[in-house]
């Protein structure tokens, strides 16, 4: 593989697992925090899926990247600026009704993602793929279920359901921007170019905010720029203080 390739499929590599591994431990936050038991442990248990692919997106990453690494030390060992994830899956938590929606907004994306992957030029991207779309299919099931279930609910639950819509919905633009890494991806087979999901996705979202009653926000401004390191927000920053505290205090540590 030509050093170009290589690097193009390491980045590759690392927004997908960077993806799931940020929004995994955002989701995470919940655990004890839930407003009932059942949401408690469903929400513990899609984060536990997400940094289950996150562990093998990072796995084929430290391989391509060669240089000794491990998918805990790309995990905890980099800084806020070498993260790839996009910003909606740093945006904080707010309320249940904005994790929900948040998380069906991600999980429309990634249900299409990975069912295009399945169709990789790459072995292990395809395996990887195959995988983690059983457990998506799931996710994507119950965040829509509940988002129509509060959209369509009390007048309460309607507001704060449109409420995260508007606010999160500006950053759902930058799932679907291509650069040189994404053409690289598509004209190697590998991946397909991230602009061409966008009907299905808009078609997939459209269906379910059409049944929970809600409205696509008009004219929003995009937010875009953490995928490529340039701009992520301050909270990625105060995330990874939590997340990466005890491996870089304890550098090395074994339990």
């Amino acid at each position: 593989m030509a050093d170009t390739d290589k690097q193009a499929l390491l980045q590759f590599l690392l927004r997908m697992g960077d993806n799931t591994l940020i929004l995994g431990h955002r989701v995470s936050e919940w655990c004890g925090h839930a407003p009932v038991l059942e949401e408690d442990i469903a929400l513990a248990n899609t984060a536990l899926d997400l940094i289950g692919q996150t562990q093998m997106w990072l796995d084929y990453a430290a391989e391509v990247q060669g240089e000794g690494k491990s998918a805990d030390d790309l995990a905890f060992l980099r800084d806020a600026w070498d993260f790839r994830n996009v910003l909606l899956v740093e945006l904080p938590n707010g309320d249940f009704g904005q994790t929900l929606m948040r998380q069906f907004l991600f999980d429309a994306w990634a249900s299409i993602m990975l069912g295009r992957l399945q169709s990789s030029r790459d072995e292990r991207v395809r395996e990887i793929a195959e995988k983690a779309s059983k457990e998506v299919a799931y996710h994507v099931e119950r965040s829509a279920d509940t988002v129509v279930g509060l959209g369509d609910g009390t007048e309460e639950s309607h507001a704060r359901m449109q409420a995260a819509l508007d606010y999160l919905y500006p950053y759902v633009g930058e799932l679907f921007e291509s650069d040189a890494v994404d053409a690289a991806m598509a004209e190697a087979g590998i991946a397909p170019d991230p602009a061409n999901l966008r009907a299905e996705y808009d078609a997939l979202v459209g269906r379910v905010l059409a049944d929970a009653t809600l409205q696509v926000p008009e004219g929003a401004f995009v937010h875009r720029g953490g995928r490529d390191g340039a701009m992520h927000t301050e909270h990625l920053g105060h995330l990874l203080c939590t997340m990466q505290w005890l491996q870089r205090a304890y550098p090395g540590c074994q339990w």
